[in-house]
């Protein structure tokens, strides 16, 4: 037995002995006889993983958040300015810079629907949206499902030719579509209108929606074929349902093309009870000499339908870009 070993089994028969020395040599075990690798508690750890983190994938979030705010502030303080400013006295529209609009004034919007034939204009316009939504859509369906599922030469070739008349410019087809308009008399017609409008939503949705029905199996529509279904019926009651957000998508796209149309409308419309609401806004310009607060008043409200439907199908209408873009 060595010396140390030794001191300490005599320390040990001493504290036996006298009660004082076990008190101390409790006492002075708490600090001697610590375990070398006892756990960390768990706050040091957080704060230690805290700082270990490395310096640049904390400074690349935060320049991440900060240009997603520069971005998003870039975007919407246009719009904000405009519905502020709708929303103020007209002796005070160009002397007022601050970004509060409280009390409202709506003497703007008052003055915009007594001056021009506001109620008319939004009719159309929402006329042309509907119908194109409605034809758009169920036109891309028809037209990418049978591109999908039916052999014939040239399917691809067709699908990639809609997309590229997609790519020209409006104006460079509205001129021969003005053309054609009158020798079959759609000249200033809310029809001609219609059409000239699906010739530019109609390729987007094939395209879209080609490439929802592409990646579909087709055994979900033979199973519903051995059960009973035709092909349409299959079509009807198993494709439609599993391609709605390319559908929402299709229709979302109709409706911001037919709706914000100011090229078409122009040059195919000419009276006034059928212009559309760009073409009537943009009318009172010169016809009531720069009234700028009833054309906010008026882009406002051409907004309003916008932020309706995004705030409720945002979430489709992202969705169906992401799988369309996957599965195509």
């Amino acid at each position: 037995m060595t010396v140390t070993q030794q001191n300490s089994h005599l320390s040990v028969v001493a504290a036996v002995a006298n009660p004082r020395q076990a008190a101390l040599l409790r006492s002075t075990s708490r600090f001697d006889r610590l375990p070398q690798d006892a756990p960390t508690p768990a706050s040091e750890q957080k704060f230690s993983g805290f700082v270990s983190k490395p310096i640049k994938q904390i400074a690349g979030r935060i320049g991440l958040y900060a240009a997603v705010i520069v971005i998003c502030i870039y975007s919407f303080f246009p719009i904000y300015w405009m519905i502020v400013s709708s929303l103020r006295a007209p002796q005070r529209l160009f002397l007022d810079t601050s970004l509060a609009f409280w009390p409202p004034d709506l003497s703007s919007y008052k003055s915009l629907l007594e001056l021009t034939n506001y109620t008319a204009n939004f009719f159309n316009s929402a006329l042309m949206a509907m119908a194109t939504i409605i034809v758009a859509t169920t036109l891309s369906a028809f037209i990418a499902y049978g591109a999908t599922r039916l052999r014939f030469r040239g399917k691809t070739t067709l699908v990639a030719s809609m997309l590229f008349a997609y790519m020209f410019p409006p104006l460079m087809l509205v001129i021969p579509m003005s053309a054609l308009f009158r020798m079959f008399g759609l000249s200033d017609s809310l029809w001609g209108l219609l059409i000239a409008h699906l010739a530019i939503s109609l390729p987007l949705g094939v395209w879209l929606l080609w490439g929802f029905f592409k990646s579909m199996p087709f055994d979900l529509e033979e199973a519903a074929m051995v059960d009973g279904c035709s092909q349409f019926g299959a079509f009807i009651k198993v494709v439609l349902p599993l391609s709605a957000p390319g559908l929402i998508t299709v229709g979302i796209f109709s409706f911001l093309l037919s709706w914000a149309d100011y090229v078409f409308a122009l040059i195919l419309i000419m009276s006034d009870q059928n212009k559309t609401l760009p073409v009537a806004l943009a009318s009172m310009l010169g016809a009531q000499d720069l009234r700028w607060g009833e054309i906010l008043a008026g882009a406002s409200l051409i907004a309003l339908p916008l932020f309706v439907i995004f705030t409720f199908c945002y979430r489709y209408f992202v969705a169906g870009l992401t799988a369309g873009a996957l599965k195509g």
